[in-house]
């Protein structure tokens, strides 16, 4: 072992329950920061910014994929699960960068994609040149083709990308993939999948990876039987548990496997579940013999509302309560609309995310957005967020106040959402554009030369130089906010306060930090203690609309 490795291996403190009340800086590698000038984000530019993380004040920070990939989805189509994208760097530049946000007392979370391969992985490029019934083909989930000769696909299942979930290898079978066809999925059934990534989880642990993100962590699990129902049929069947693609019950025997191989580490390693499940399933991913944590994105589908985040923040607190695990918070990430634009667009009756997706597909039309008013209410509900028990997870960018980009020519669009949807879906490049790190430059300061998704001209009166250490811009907030929530960190319970109006919201932790949120138009007057922060300017002791600020009993 290098003195590098073992280095890297160094937790920051031996916490086993750090993550319970984190705060998480999700890391999108390719745009975060370039440091050779070749346009792409990598993970030399990450060690780079270190010091801005830490003055940003996170615990942790969640890397998407950085693994070798064609990017067919972003990254997410995984080559090699043990391996870095010779774009992004090398196993050595990771373990630079491990030890660099270590010695910051910044742990690492990365992201897992066990769902599907790529097409261009050792195993599925064997499964190609293997005959049916092969070894290697049950690795992956390939049936016959229907008809006498094996010229249809043996289901009409779509995509959720578009087109067919069923592709032809030319042989009289077909493989299946929910996402691109880049993208087959695995048979969690094999017990040599199942070894493998049991195998992988200790490499990454091995290096002084803190825990894991897991992608489509409800989807492994599948039982299509000898005979494949229709579409139709598929979107008919309840998601109970046996449904044969989604949320079933015995993927928790492939996570209980996991927590065994988690808990090998001392600390032990943990994770958090993307399952897009019926909330009154989520808390089995975020069990103790489990996953240990599950994504909760209801915030993140709800408006700027109230009472839709009243009865959100109880209904996930309880939840919380009966898995023993703590809850998590997040309002923008790399596959939705950044919530500084859906905040300043019209409420769609708790459909805020996709609703931002048509105002996309519309062109973002400016007469729809009010992006003023969007950020005002974004840095009010990240100052909400950062106050509740639990965890939170922050996307870059969204500490400057970025708006999506909605304006992207056809030609320099990557996600496959966008050209296999055409007309239908504009993909989710808008949240993806590099970082602007200064107010000039080829990039602004992302790197030496372009970047691979353009950036639009207002990105300068955004960037890290323009608000740095300037009071009331976005990034002195999150910095203020995020110094204040690691001071003022509490017992994970709050006690909602009566206020009187139905669009003001109030709580307390159990140190006596109250936040209040108005999320009305009608200034609400402060009930009495130290004002620590605010998300915007008082008007003589009173909180106007579309703020939130934080007090000291």
């Amino acid at each position: 072992m290098t003195d590098t490795l073992a280095e890297a291996r160094l937790l920051p403190t031996p916490d086993e329950t750090w993550w319970r009340q984190a705060a998480v800086y999700q890391i999108y590698p390719r745009s975060f920061a370039d440091s050779n000038g070749d346009g792409v984000g990598d993970l030399s530019g990450i060690t780079d910014r270190v010091p801005y993380l830490v003055e940003l004040g996170i615990d942790a920070v969640w890397l998407s994929p950085f693994y070798p990939s064609a990017l067919a989805d972003g990254g997410y189509d995984v080559d090699d699960y043990r391996n870095v994208d010779p774009r992004l760097g090398t196993l050595a530049d990771f373990d630079v960068m491990t030890q660099a946000l270590h010695a910051a007392g910044i742990r690492l979370i990365v992201d897992i994609v066990p769902n599907h391969t790529s097409d261009r992985h050792e195993w599925f490029r064997e499964a190609l040149a293997s005959p049916k019934g092969s070894a290697a083909r049950e690795r992956y989930i390939f049936r016959d083709g229907a008809g006498p000769d094996g010229a249809e696909p043996p289901a009409d299942w779509e995509s959720t990308f578009g087109g067919p979930a069923w592709e032809p290898v030319g042989d009289g079978q077909w493989y299946f993939h929910f996402f691109a066809k880049e993208q087959p999925d695995l048979n969690w059934n094999n017990p040599e999948v199942r070894a493998d990534f049991r195998r992988t989880l200790r490499f990454w642990s091995d290096r002084g990876v803190d825990g894991f993100r897991i992608d489509v962590a409800h989807g492994l699990a599948k039982d299509l039987g000898r005979t494949l129902p229709t579409q139709a049929e598929l979107d008919a069947l309840p998601k109970d548990g046996s449904h044969p693609l989604w949320d079933r019950d015995d993927v928790h025997e492939i996570y209980a496997e996991w927590r065994a191989v988690f808990n090998e580490y001392a600390p032990a390693r943990t994770a958090v579940a993307e399952a897009w499940v019926a909330s009154d399933r989520r808390a089995r991913y975020a069990s103790a013999d489990g996953l240990g944590q599950a994504f909760n994105f209801d915030l993140l589908e709800a408006d700027f509302d109230a009472g839709q985040f009243r009865d959100i923040i109880a209904f996930n607190l309880g939840l919380a309560a009966e898995s023993g695990s703590s809850t998590t918070w997040v309002f923008s990430n790399h596959d939705v609309v950044r919530h500084a634009t859906r905040y300043g667009l019209p409420p769609r009756n708790g459909a805020a995310a996709k609703q931002g997706s048509q105002w996309l597909l519309r062109g973002g039309p400016a007469s729809e957005l009010d992006a003023e008013l969007g950020l005002r209410r974004a840095r009010a509900a990240t100052l909400l967020e950062l106050a509740l028990p639990g965890s939170a997870y922050l996307y870059q960018g969204e500490e400057l106040g970025l708006q999506e980009v909605a304006h992207i020519p056809a030609a320099e669009r990557q996600d496959p959402a966008f050209f296999r949807n055409p007309g239908v879906d504009m993909g989710r490049d808008g949240c993806r554009v590099p970082l602007p790190w200064t107010r000039t430059g080829p990039s602004y300061g992302f790197g030496a030369g372009g970047s691979h998704l353009p950036q639009p001209a207002w990105f300068t009166g955004y960037s890290v130089e323009a608000e740095a250490g300037v009071a009331g811009s976005t990034l002195s907030l999150y910095r203020t906010a995020l110094a204040l929530r690691s001071r003022l960190q509490a017992a994970e319970s709050m006690e909602w306060l009566e206020t009187g109006r139905a669009d003001v919201l109030a709580f307390r932790r159990p140190n006596g930090w109250t936040s209040v949120t108005n999320f009305g138009t009608e200034a609400f007057t402060l009930p009495a203690g130290e004002v620590l922060v605010s998300s915007t300017g008082l008007e003589a002791g009173s909180l106007p609309g579309a703020a939130t600020a934080w007090l000291q009993a």
